[in-house]
């Protein structure tokens, strides 16, 4: 809840920004560790990478303006990611076709790359939420059981057992408390990137660790949609776009750990 840590000749450095570039950065790091544990070929996994961040900011901001076509009146409004609005699955579906050019590319291995990307990812979106959380984007619901309206973290005996109240200036409704989705979805994130840490090292099969991010996280997102206040239901169905998108991984997920562990089992028979 701090959008500006510090502005310099007129121009403004918000904590969202800080944040989310760390998150890159680590993850960077991260994946070129990795990749030197796997023996790929470093510049190979750094072109790649590039490419999928390049392909990950267009396609985040592309499924923003086609859930919010509202907020837009000209090109500029378009194209002017600086002022805020992008989509994590925008990004996530964008970044994918990104690293999978850069894998063509470069002729990396499929499913070696994708794990090496899958905990990075995880880390990079926990700072991202942190953010969110700073800018008040992305906000939850309002809290039925809140006993105070006064900007900060309050702590409750219902779950998510805290919610959290913006300020005035923030992206969320000021002086209403809210579930703390931002937070929530920064925790999860954490808790996937160190169990994928963890099951890394003990990967069943290349893949492996790829397919239970997107299982890990789809199932996430798909039930803290119910307590984000930014993207409606469809009205049809009931249910938002991201929690098709969600259900669209955890099927996809349970299918590819299906296929390669008997890729992996018919390859080791021969």
């Amino acid at each position: 809840m701090f959008p500006e840590v510090i502005s310099v000749f007129g121009l403004k450095i918000s904590l969202y920004g800080i944040l989310v570039t760390l998150g890159v950065v680590l993850g960077y790091f991260l994946v070129l560790k990795l990749a030197k544990r796997e023996k790929l070929d470093p510049k190979a996994i750094e072109n790649s990478f590039f490419l999928a961040m390049l392909f990950g900011i267009v396609g985040a901001r592309i499924a923003y303006v086609a859930e919010h076509p509202y907020e837009f009146r000209n090109l500029i409004d378009y194209i002017a990611i600086w002022k805020g609005g992008v989509s994590f699955y925008g990004g996530l579906i964008g970044g994918i076709v990104g690293a999978l050019i850069g894998i063509k590319i470069f002729r990396l291995p499929l499913w070696k790359s994708a794990d090496i990307a899958a905990p990075a990812i995880a880390l990079a979106h926990f700072f991202g939420r942190l953010g969110c959380t700073s800018v008040g984007c992305c906000y939850g619901k309002p809290f039925p059981y809140a006993t105070s309206n006064e900007v900060g973290i309050h702590f409750t005996d219902k779950f998510p057992f805290f919610y959290i109240v913006f300020p005035k200036g923030a992206i969320a409704p000021p002086f209403t408390p809210l579930y703390p989705t931002q937070l929530m979805e920064a925790l999860g994130n954490l808790l996937i990137f160190l169990i994928l840490l963890i099951l890394y090292k003990k990967k069943p099969y290349n893949g492996f660790v790829f397919a239970l991010y997107l299982l890990l996280y789809g199932t996430q997102r798909f039930f803290l949609e119910f307590y984000r206040g930014v993207t409606p239901p469809i009205p049809a169905i009931g249910l938002t776009w991201n929690q098709i998108v969600s259900i669209i991984l955890i099927i996809g997920a349970i299918f590819l750990i299906v296929l390669l562990r008997k890729v992996h089992f018919e390859e080791k028979a021969i």
